[in-house]
């Protein structure tokens, strides 16, 4: 972390210096990294109320690599797009979520360049720290109960600053993935699946990325979410439907 982005860390948390780090991911196709960072503090004797944050550090590679092969000038625009999204959701429509869709708190947000720089909650101290790879039926209700209140939460708004319209797989930005699908039936659809999603009466935000790795387990039930980098208009069976393929 540059001199920077470290001050503005600093500013936002209160604390004298940062501790050790620890990457928790990498972004996709090269694009930065998602890192825990300790808080140090002067004062002694006396708990901070933050120990940690979560940084998440955006940079536009110099060569821009995908893992499947769609290494597209289209590609790196939707990616540099949904990290704006994603700042747009957390400066104007994060404050709106609460408890029951629970949402990390971001406390210092930074464009700079061909740079993006987010300081978080640490929901894992915040005591959601569990992960899944498989889940209870308690477990799949809390999370259709996170994605029923967040579609409430915001029925019937504009997406003003999101994706017009939302989720992370959508026909009109993905005609590569569309094209190289080899079952011709569902090809053939893909075009009246579209519009029937589009032309449903109940039009929401969608969280549009909602797969179980994106869900943040607590010991007493409750989930969080994170990475609203897809966030934006459309209906909520989307988010229904990615989760339990998930």
């Amino acid at each position: 972390m540059n001199q920077h982005f470290t001050e503005i860390t600093l500013k936002a948390t209160g604390a004298a210096a940062l501790g050790e780090s620890e990457v928790i991911q990498r972004l996709w196709s090269g694009y930065g990294k998602i890192v825990r960072v300790g808080l140090e503090y002067e004062v002694e004797g006396r708990a901070p109320s933050l120990q940690s944050v979560v940084v998440k550090h955006v940079h536009w590679p110099d060569e821009k690599h995908h893992p499947r092969g769609w290494n597209t000038g289209r590609s790196h625009e939707r990616k540099v797009t949904s990290y704006q999204v994603e700042t747009a959701f957390y400066e104007q429509w994060a404050n709106r979520c609460d408890a029951s869709c629970r949402v990390p708190h971001c406390l210092a947000l930074e464009t700079h360049g061909d740079e993006v720089f987010m300081v978080m909650e640490d929901l894992d101290a915040s005591g959601f720290g569990g992960r899944r790879n498989a889940v209870t039926p308690a477990e799949i209700r809390a999370c259709l109960s996170w994605l029923a209140h967040f579609h409430a939460e915001f029925m019937g708004q504009k997406p003003v600053n999101l994706w017009p319209t939302g989720t992370y797989w959508h026909l009109e930005t993905r005609p590569d993935e569309l094209a190289e699908l080899d079952d011709p039936r569902l090809k053939a659809a893909a075009s009246a699946i579209d519009r029937k999603l589009g032309d449903s009466r109940f039009q929401t935000f969608v969280h549009g990325d909602a797969k179980l790795a994106n869900f943040c387990f607590a010991p007493d039930g409750r989930v969080a979410a994170v990475d609203f980098q897809y966030v934006g208009g459309g209906c909520g069976m989307k988010d229904v439907a990615y989760f339990l393929g998930s």
